[in-house]
């Protein structure tokens, strides 16, 4: 395996002051000199509007609340021609919520990213969940720096094994030295020097220290606590410097004042380093168990200190096996007791500093530069993202190379019955038989075809669809039946409202479409024995999916009068629906999110059009843009409704599972919006949904294999469903056949625009 030849890390970057801008500039700089042919750079995350002095290895900067800067980051890493993207992931450096606006960034991506997690939190929130899973779905590798991460992802977020790496946090390459020479230079000779450093912050902890002073002096009387660390920028922002003043003031109370140092900077790495070389003892005394990395733990073990902390992951896990001592969190008495223990037995602190040392040597920076280097070559060639996520919508548009129809796994789950509901991957399951939805949607698929100059289904497999419909219909109930066993035996009497309308959409669509004058004749004489059942039900989907099938029957049978009635009359019940539903903030026909939701806007707006009534079509457009506004990431991505949403009374949708049937109604619904109005808006929400197909989605997962046309069942919150069933395969057709008709007609108009200028 060859190195990379340009690698990329993304995250903060001195001098911007926070622990993830000193990792990545230590990281970038081991890599650069453990292996000098190869190039590097850093992405920087910048906070705030503010600015930096960054050095010349920061190529790119992004505003972290800025969308655009993320999409132009990527552009330029994917044209720099870089080899291996290293992610420094930590929730508060990036915009959106929890941090969302990253997708941006990552989704556009073409080559491997390698993912170091500074954060992996036990108890998420549901907007956290979803944005790791998102990363992790992106990354090659993922690297943690201690195995409590490595527990985490494989239990709660249910990341492969083989998908971890844990590489420990880098330390600097210096040699055992004696605390003395230091302590001179400082100004604290003749002293025993307690340390802690980094960021002040509260969830650090100093005041258990400070609490803990009193009994440490009763034992060492030289003793003095140095607190080396400028106040967290973010606190700064929004406190000033009210909780070093507390500080302060805590110390006064007690009288130590000659005994507790609070020195207000932020140092270079040299200057640290001559900091943590005097200390006698290193105190971490953290508050928060949930501390998976701490650079400050990670650079005092590594010089070889005597270390002092609370049981947080990290220290958990470093200082095991006695190579620290640990305390309860918030107790000041044991912290005292055991760093008064250190500091008055010279043997037992020079003993555990030469273990620690010791122990501390695969943890340098050159040791930790070449894992990672280990890391992005295996990733390099053999585990590029399984599939790039473009979502830049003008470019589909203006460049609509859309894939070719292929049918293979389409004719391979029909029969001579008719199609399969089901399949196990990419096998037909016969075990759960048939259904009216699903050859309806078929015979959809095969009228489309007839129309869109693609290669048409044969006669013998349209007629199979038809003939399925012709026998669910049942016609003492006048209702059809949907689910029937693979032994040919019907498992109802009577379908769902849905499955009746959407049967009805399929006939309507066959009685206008049809290939042969008796196939449309067939059509039109079922839809007319099963259209009068339709006046009697409630189900705005199987209204809406009626209205659709009039929509093309009364195009193929204008002058049937009882159609074009109840035409009208099932608009009017969705238009009395939002009228009844609808608020500023809720602006559909329903309290709740279901499937196929853009059916409904899609009837109004196919019946507005064709009866020339503005209030339909108006309240269909209307509906149909505030659904693609929840339907549409920050990241810039569609997301359909998920399933986890169906039943929620106004609640914004869950992300998960999401089906190939939302897709599709959406592409449609667009589709004629743009018919009816022409704005090439709903052109680029077309392909903005359809690109979900092709991978870009909150998975960056392609659903459709494009060489035989099989669709994948949805995408889970970690993962594709690998089964290929009817429906996903119908609607990833439907979907395209539109596409590439859509493609057809806009070269049209844009051909017929110059002349109607000319004649205007």
């Amino acid at each position: 395996m060859t190195t990379p030849n340009r690698i990329a890390f993304i995250g903060n970057s001195l001098p911007r002051r926070c622990g993830i801008a000193t990792f990545t500039t230590d990281l970038q700089q081991a890599v650069a000199r453990s292996s000098p042919g190869t190039d590097t750079c850093i992405v920087a995350m910048t906070d705030h509007d503010h600015a930096y002095e960054y050095p010349a290895a920061v190529r790119f900067h992004i505003n972290d609340a800025r969308l655009v800067d993320y999409e132009r980051a990527a552009n330029f890493l994917n044209a720099g021609k870089y080899d291996v993207v290293s992610l420094q992931h930590e929730f508060g450096i990036f915009g959106g919520e929890a941090g969302s606006h990253l997708m941006a960034l990552l989704s556009r991506l073409t080559m491997p990213i390698v993912t170091t997690l500074h954060t992996v939190l036990a108890q998420p929130t549901p907007a956290q969940h979803t944005v790791l899973d998102q990363i992790i779905a992106v990354s090659s590798k993922v690297i943690v720096m201690a195995e409590k991460g490595g527990e985490l992802l494989r239990g709660l977020y249910r990341v492969p094994p083989d998908k971890i790496e844990i590489i420990p946090h880098g330390t600097p390459d210096v040699a055992f030295v004696e605390p003395d020479k230091a302590k001179g230079a400082l100004g604290f000779a003749g002293r025993s020097v307690i340390l802690t450093f980094g960021l002040l912050s509260p969830s650090k902890g100093i005041e258990v220290m400070i609490d803990a002073m009193p009994a440490i002096l009763k034992r060492r009387a030289d003793a003095v606590y140095v607190v080396l660390g400028a106040t967290h920028p973010n606190l700064v922002r929004d406190q000033g410097e009210a909780y070093r003043a507390s500080l302060a003031a805590r110390v006064r109370a007690l009288g130590i004042e000659e005994h507790v140092v609070f020195l207000d900077r932020f140092v270079d790495l040299a200057t640290l380093i001559g900091f943590i070389s005097m200390c006698d003892v290193y105190a971490t005394p953290y508050l928060n168990e949930a501390q998976m990395t701490s650079g400050t733990l990670a650079y005092s073990f590594g010089l070889g200190k005597a270390i002092v902390s609370t049981p947080y992951w990290h220290a958990r896990e470093l200082l095991a096996n006695d190579l620290g001592i640990l305390v309860p969190f918030g107790d000041s008495a044991a912290i005292g007791e055991a760093i008064a223990s250190l500091l008055t037995d010279d043997a037992r602190r020079a003993e555990m500093r030469r273990r620690v040392y010791a122990s501390g040597r695969p943890m340098t920076w050159p040791r930790i530069a070449q894992r990672y280097l280990a890391t992005f070559k295996a990733v390099q060639h053999t585990q590029r993202p399984r599939v790039i996520a473009r979502a830049t919508i003008a470019a589909s548009r203006d460049s609509p190379e859309l894939p070719a129809m292929q049918l293979g796994h389409f004719l391979s789950m029909c029969d001579d019955t008719g199609l399969l509901q089901h399949a196990l991957h990419c096998v037909p399951d016969r075990s759960h038989g048939y259904c009216t939805d699903d050859n309806a949607r078929a015979l959809l698929v095969a009228c489309r075809l007839n129309e869109s100059g693609e290669q048409q289904l044969s006669d013998a497999l349209t007629s199979r669809f038809a003939a399925f419909l012709q026998h669910a219909w049942n016609a003492d109930n006048k209702r059809f039946r949907n689910f029937l066993s693979f032994d040919r035996r019907w498992l109802e009497q009577q379908g769902s409202q849905d499955s009746h309308g959407r049967a009805l959409w399929a006939l309507g669509e066959c009685a206008h479409r049809g290939r042969s004058r008796s196939l449309r004749r067939w059509a039109v004489s079922l839809f007319v024995q099963a259209l009068p059942t339709a006046e009697e039900f409630d189900s705005p989907r199987a209204w809406s999916f009626t209205l659709l099938g009039l929509h093309a029957y009364c195009a193929a049978v204008p002058e049937d009068a009882e159609a074009q009635r109840l035409r009208i009359l099932l608009a009017d019940r969705l238009m009395a629906l939002i009228s009844a539903v609808h608020t500023p903030d809720w602006r559909w026909f329903e309290d709740v999110l279901g499937y196929d939701n853009a059916r409904l806007p899609e009837a109004l707006i196919v019946t507005g059009d064709a009866l020339d009534t503005p209030s339909y079509l108006h309240a269909g457009t209307r509906a149909l843009r505030w659904l693609l506004h929840l339907q549409t990431t920050l990241a810039g991505h569609f997301r359909p409704v998920g399933s986890q949403s169906f039943g929620a009374v106004r609640l914004p949708p869950q992300p998960f599972d999401q089906q190939a049937l939302e897709a599709a109604a959406t592409i449609s619904a667009c589709v004629a919006a743009w018919r009816a109005d022409s704005d090439p808006a709903w052109r680029d929400e077309a392909h903005r949904a359809f690109a979900w197909f092709l991978g870009s989605n909150d998975l960056s997962l392609p659903l459709v294999d494009l060489e035989t046309g099989s669709c994948r069942d949805g995408l889970h919150p970690d993962r594709a469903n690998e089964n290929r069933g009817g429906e996903s395969a119908v609607s990833y057709l439907l979907s395209l056949a539109q596409m590439r008709e859509l493609a057809g007609l806009s070269d049209e108009r844009l051909k017929l625009a110059p002349i109607r200028a000319a004649s205007a």
